[in-house]
């Protein structure tokens, strides 16, 4: 197990999660790491879309890691919802929850009867929150989505950070926009629960894949707004840009490893960096003196820092570099996090383990509290908890088999 603390912030709030997949799914795990009891309601045959990745042999020996990561510290109940007696114990539990969480489409949830005007005249405090592709008025706000379609095509992630000429746009990560629309819908529902502890009301709370990305392209949407956009130039291997602040660029070291300079206030750190690299003599060159002089000179300055990173591989720069404080980060490959010193330190990768025992590693989340990480809780079997939270409805034994032989719950 991590090494977090149970933290509680969540404590006694309820939440009833109608979700599939991962973008509204993730928003449910996150508020479970803080102490919600957040309640998966899955369709008895089926269950949520999700679990079913295993047969595809992503994860193995029967572990499902996407779906730890997307529901750990729930609890799973399965219902019927298309049956009269499902939808009774649906109402019962939204009628003392503190937020309904879902990612069904509009017109479903007004089929099932849950649309927010329906719900919140049974319970006037619950904090209604959706996740949506492409936000909920407009031609497309029926239509299913996923990020790939809603986040990165649509909303311009795709032909923004493809280069130009390369032929066709570059495909998304796996839940790239899913997992960071999460975070502003977790964002969303705290706010609501706020506001609610003060003015006593629930709230509605949207959220939209295309919306995220254009949040996440804010600095290029600004422009293009404003008319200084500039596409993403063509890969051109070959050649060397030669950027008008040299110490703001990437520079290749000895071994085709990469690294990057981000000094934004160049001439504060000029001398550091020259220093760092083993380049005193710069600093007295007055081709490189300051950032006007830097910039007319740009072809030579690049050069000469080049010419100095390429002299180490970038395991010895990282070591050299280590102790700067000028900003510069390695490129570095995502199976290398793992022994980052800065990640292990830090938590940002922890440890559950499943009902079989098994250990799953999964990232703990960017939000921690009192400096400790979230405590990570095995995600639930597909109905796992659907007696337990029927007897803490008010169900009798006798009301959970008429249930059962009726196929509501399983």
């Amino acid at each position: 197990m991590t090494d977090g603390v149970p933290t509680d912030l969540f404590s006694g709030v309820r939440v009833v999660e109608l979700a599939q997949w991962v973008f509204v799914p993730v928003t449910g795990a996150l508020l479970a790491d803080w102490g919600a009891d957040v309640i998966k309601i899955e369709p008895p045959r089926t269950g949520d879309g999700y679990r079913g990745l295993v047969s595809q042999g992503i994860g193995g020996a029967g572990v499902n890691p996407s779906v730890q990561l997307a529901n750990r510290g729930k609890r799973s109940v399965t219902l019927d919802l298309k049956s009269a007696a499902g939808r009774e114990v649906m109402l019962r539990l939204l009628a003392e929850a503190d937020v309904f969480l879902t990612n069904y489409l509009p017109p479903v949830l007004e089929r099932l009867g849950l649309g927010a005007d329906e719900l919140r005249e049974i319970n006037p405090r619950l904090v209604y929150a959706r996740g949506h592709g492409f936000g909920v008025r407009g031609p497309d706000a029926g239509r299913p989505a996923y990020d790939s379609t809603a986040f990165w095509a649509r909303g311009g992630l795709g032909e923004t950070l493809t280069p130009a000429g390369l032929g066709q746009p570059i495909p998304q990560r796996g839940a790239l926009g899913d997992r960071n629309g999460a975070v502003h819908l977790a964002f969303g529902v705290a706010a609501a629960l706020f506001r609610r502890e003060r003015t006593g009301a629930g709230t509605v709370v949207d959220v939209s894949l295309l919306a995220t990305a254009i949040w996440m392209l804010g600095s290029d949407v600004i422009a293009a707004l404003h008319g200084t956009f500039v596409p993403t130039g063509p890969v051109t291997p070959a050649e060397r840009t030669f950027p008008p602040n040299p110490l703001a660029a990437n520079y290749r070291c000895r071994d085709d490893r990469w690294l990057v300079l981000c000094c934004l206030q160049p001439d504060r750190y000029w001398a550091d960096v020259c220093r760092a690299i083993g380049r005193p003599d710069l600093i007295a060159d007055q081709r490189f003196a300051d950032l006007a002089a830097r910039a007319a000179n740009r072809r030579e300055c690049v050069e000469a820092l080049e010419a100095a990173f390429a002299t180490r591989p970038l395991a010895e720069w990282c070591d050299a570099l280590r102790g700067e404080q000028f900003p510069w980060a390695p490129f570095q490959a995502v199976t290398e996090l793992a022994d980052d010193p800065q990640v292990v330190a830090n938590g940002y990768l922890g440890e559950l383990m499943t009902g079989d025992r098994t250990s799953v590693s999964l990232p703990t989340g960017a939000v921690q509290f009192d400096e400790q990480p979230a405590r990570l809780r095995r995600a639930p079997e597909q109905g796992e908890h659907t007696e337990l939270v029927l007897l803490e409805l008010g169900y009798s034994w006798d009301d959970i088999t008429r249930l059962k032989d009726g196929g509501v719950v399983v």
